[in-house]
């Protein structure tokens, strides 16, 4: 039986290299029954490292760890596999998500665990446990629903619910919220608050500090793989926490001059997408304008990027330069549009190419000559984009997959930040990116719209379209709620209009920019 503030986990000295290359050192680590225990760092800090060694994925090069056993003894154990893992009570929440797509929710929940009746899977039994798990994480889905058909926050809400259901003494959690939407991870943290409360012990990554400031009983600060500081509830707050991290106080951006006077580059026309087909929508972004699209989850955000890049099909008018765009998503590309998908692993990265393929392709699509390619210019052009977007560790040959989640999502940006796009779109910029990496991309993304290139984002963090945005189009069930300038812009004002509010005045910012609303009856 588990105790009260019972010492579940030691680890002493814990270390893993890479072809010599240390990726984590030195790690002294206690974790106690009924605790939360945060873990931040920069990407690449070996935060997921540390995760994986502890969860049975990757072995450690030094160190031991310890668990207690039955009896509340501390045992040395080798975790040789997650199997390993799970059989010590550990259960461990991937951040790039790994749901067997070919079955159904309550197969890949108890996959490997199948309960069984007379020799035969117990199709009922797996059924009916799958739904309880599923309610325990606030999910309203048939157990017997495909997993190739979840959106991104529902798979992720699905792998919590995995493993929950080991019943694991230790549940790890990599950018548990990352995908989900507010009222998502308040549901998780609430989840993870009951679980410290039946003395289970959480240990989360986070890139989110205000999940971690108002959650963890403690904060474990890593840098280039080593610990700079454990810091207990009450003696920190975020500043101390982003020094830790990246030794240095995170530098805020500035106001960016308005662009009223600039010429339209993107016009939507009645748009309606495969999603929403009720309510056609209008707007337009100027030559250096960033524009956030800003609502709760399924408010239309990502419909409306992938049908201007024609990922999904849609009607409507999309100009660019005033040039209608046509044709599939490599027509438009080679237009001028590039888009940035908000899940990653399965749309945006070739995971098992190197970093140099990865940043280099659209350049080379645009450069080629004769099917021929200036494999010189190309090296160049990948270590300009290597320093360009701070990419740790600076090596064209590591294979992508390799990466941290956010150095993986700043190969992405840099394929399209080489080439200098007429029109970004972001769906998500920074989903699991530290709040360095976050200021490095936003850096990166004010310097191509001061180009002149016109940027249109989604995102579902508030204080990111706050930071951001020089104009923010507000979706309400897919139709555009109200747009705000920076300067009125808050969090109240978005979420005002977010959730059905009706705009402050009776005339839009949106004519200021030559638009306009429509929404059909």
């Amino acid at each position: 039986m588990t105790h009260p503030h019972q010492e579940l986990l030691r680890c002493r000295n814990l270390g893993r290299r890479y072809a010599g290359v240390p990726a984590l050192a030195g790690i002294e680590l206690s974790v106690r029954a009924g605790e939360v225990l945060a873990i931040v760092g920069e990407n690449g800090a070996g935060k997921s490292t540390l995760l994986k060694i502890l969860s049975g994925v990757i072995p450690p090069s030094e160190g031991s760890i310890a668990i207690a056993d039955g009896d509340g003894v501390l045992r040395a154990v080798q975790l040789h596999s997650v199997r390993d893992a799970t059989r010590a009570g550990i259960a461990l929440v991937h951040q790039e998500l790994n749901l067997a797509e070919n079955l159904d929710i309550a197969g890949s929940i108890f996959l490997g665990r199948e309960p069984a009746r007379f020799g035969f899977l117990d199709l009922h039994t797996m059924r009916t446990n799958a739904s309880k798990w599923l309610a325990r994480v606030g999910l309203n889905l048939d157990p017997t629903t495909p997993c190739g058909t979840l959106a991104i926050a529902q798979r992720q809400l699905v792998e919590v619910a995995k493993a929950l259901s080991c019943e694991a003494r230790i549940l790890i959690l990599d950018e548990p919220t990352s995908s989900l939407s507010a009222r998502e991870a308040d549901r998780l943290l609430e989840i993870m608050g009951d679980l410290r409360s039946q003395g289970k012990a959480v240990i989360f990554v986070s890139h989110h500090l205000d999940e971690v400031l108002r959650i963890a009983d403690r904060v474990m600060v890593l840098r280039d793989g080593r610990c700079t500081g454990i810091l207990q509830r009450g003696t920190y707050d975020r500043d101390a926490i982003e020094r830790l991290m990246v030794g240095r106080s995170i530098e805020t951006n500035q106001p960016r001059p308005a662009r009223q006077d600039a010429a339209v580059r993107l016009r939507v026309t009645e748009l309606v997408g495969a999603h929403h087909r009720k309510q056609p929508i209008s707007f337009a972004v100027r030559a250096g304008e960033i524009v956030g699209l800003a609502g709760l989850v399924g408010a239309g955000r990502t419909e409306i990027l992938e049908a201007i890049a024609a990922i999904t099909p849609h009607q409507g008018r999309v100009e660019l330069d005033g040039a209608p765009l046509s044709g599939n998503t490599a027509a438009r590309v080679r237009q001028g549009v590039a888009i940035v998908p908000e899940d990653r692993a399965r749309n945006g990265i070739f995971a098992s190419s190197h970093v140099s393929m990865n940043m280099s392709l659209a350049w080379i699509d645009r450069n080629s000559r004769a099917r021929t390619v200036n494999t010189a210019a190309e090296r160049g052009i990948v270590a300009q984009m290597m320093d360009r977007m701070q990419l740790r560790p600076a090596e064209p040959s590591r294979l992508v997959h390799k990466l941290s989640g956010g150095n993986q999502q700043k190969s992405v940006i840099g394929r399209w930040m080489a080439v200098g796009p007429a029109l970004l779109l972001l769906d998500e910029p920074t989903r699991g990116v530290d709040v360095s990496a976050r200021a490095e991309i936003h850096a990166e993304i004010r310097r191509l719209a001061d180009s002149g290139s016109s940027v249109l984002f989604a995102s579902s963090e508030l204080e990111e379209v706050l930071m951001l945005a020089d104009r923010v189009i507000v979706m309400h069930d897919g139709s555009i709620a109200g747009e705000l300038a920076a300067h009125e812009a808050t969090e109240v004002a978005i979420m005002h209009l977010a959730t059905g509010g009706k705009p402050a005045a009776a005339h839009s910012t949106a004519h200021e920019h030559g638009t306009e609303h429509r929404t059909s009856s």
